[in-house]
């Protein structure tokens, strides 16, 4: 399909900048057979029906950002990098800039004034650079060493369209992390968990309600917007992910007793869809998934999603737009620009039910 298609216009108010508080009381939007019914999320049990189950992602933001200069040589200017991937127990993908300002064997040192790790700094080599500004970074710590230095000299990876309008501080530490995280390895966090507090829980859990937990350590990818003219064009970024037989398991028994399978957040719904067979049968799951949804897949494992509000031209656009049409969605967007809805990480949310052919 044409990318442009999925492209709307967003007025720069309308970027939340500052989550809800508390966070269960940001608006929820919920799409269901065309009509749109403003609520808020603590409204989310009374559009569940006990036996549901919702499958949250419980991935950890990293404080993936680091900021150093580039060492050994003349001129040391500044560089950014942003940790994407980790390869093995000291080696980093990431993203870099100035990309152009490094070559592989070069050494790059991070560190802050004021924040102490170990020695005061931590070491990379460019072990090798890729085409479109990716680098990885061989670091001189290894295992829980190197992790404690990354949390120590890092800050949280705020998306580019909250980082470019402030910097970030201590408080996107914990409004950067959803209730369920545990599982470190995200570079950006599962925006739709952001809304849940351990009120909703409860109500949710008193109705009846399952929570699920699944894993996927969501990529900086997430945040790009597709460049090519056709989705056929665009190639995207792998992410690992897990499913528990156990999860399995349960949400497998709910389906075959008429139960529904809630996905909290685009990340829950592919890390489902990439484990479910032709039945709709969910299978263990411990690899990565560069599922990319657009209009004209069958889903066969997700009945309900709850999610944020999407980028214009983004894979996360393209996916709603495929569980709930393309036009509903567009109608639906329209509607909370004009309501005053939040869009993006710290944004609202909408509750979204599959088009009916």
């Amino acid at each position: 399909m044409r990318t442009d298609l999925f492209d709307f216009d967003l007025p720069a108010e309308r970027i939340a900048l500052r989550p809800a508080s508390p966070r269960d009381s940001a608006k929820m939007l919920v799409v269901e057979n065309g009509a749109l019914r403003d609520q808020t999320i603590s409204d989310l049990p009374q559009w569940l029906k006990p036996g549901d189950q919702l499958v949250v992602n419980d991935t950890k933001v990293i404080a993936a950002q680091l900021k150093g200069r580039r060492i050994g040589r003349e001129t040391e200017p500044k560089i950014e990098a942003t940790l994407i991937k980790r390869v093995d127990g000291s080696r980093w993908q990431a993203l870099v800039k100035p990309a152009k300002k490094l070559v592989a064997g070069d050494r790059i040192r991070f560190g802050n004034e004021g924040k102490v790790c170990l020695l005061g700094h931590l070491d990379a080599d460019v072990e090798a650079k890729g085409a479109e500004g990716e680098v990885t970074l061989s670091f001189s710590f290894h295992g829980p060493a190197l992790d404690q230095a990354i949390a120590d000299l890092g800050s949280p990876p705020l998306p580019p369209y909250i980082a470019s309008k402030r910097t970030p501080d201590a408080q996107d530490f914990a409004d950067y992390q959803t209730m369920f995280a545990a599982n470190e390895g995200a570079v950006a966090a599962p925006t739709a968990g952001l809304h849940f507090t351990p009120a909703l829980e409860q109500a949710l859990r008193a109705r009846d309600i399952g929570i699920n937990r699944v894993t996927l350590h969501v990529g900086a990818g997430t945040f790009l917007p597709v460049k090519a003219e056709d989705t056929e064009g665009h190639k995207m970024h792998a992410e690992w992910g897990t499913i528990s037989a156990e999860v399995a398991e349960r949400l497998n028994s709910a389906r075959k007793n008429g139960r529904r399978i809630v996905a909290v957040g685009t990340t829950s719904l592919r890390l489902l869809e990439s484990a479910a067979s032709e039945d709709g049968m969910i299978q263990p799951f411990a690899a990565e998934t560069s599922i990319f949804i657009t209009p004209g897949y069958h889903f066969r494992a997700v009945d309900v999603l709850m999610t944020n509000f999407h980028l214009p031209k983004s894979t996360l656009f393209m996916l709603v737009s495929a569980f709930s049409g393309l036009e509903t969605m567009k109608q639906a967007y329209a509607h909370a620009i004009a309501n005053g809805y939040r869009f993006y990480s710290y944004g609202d949310a909408c509750l979204l039910f599959p088009s009916v052919p």
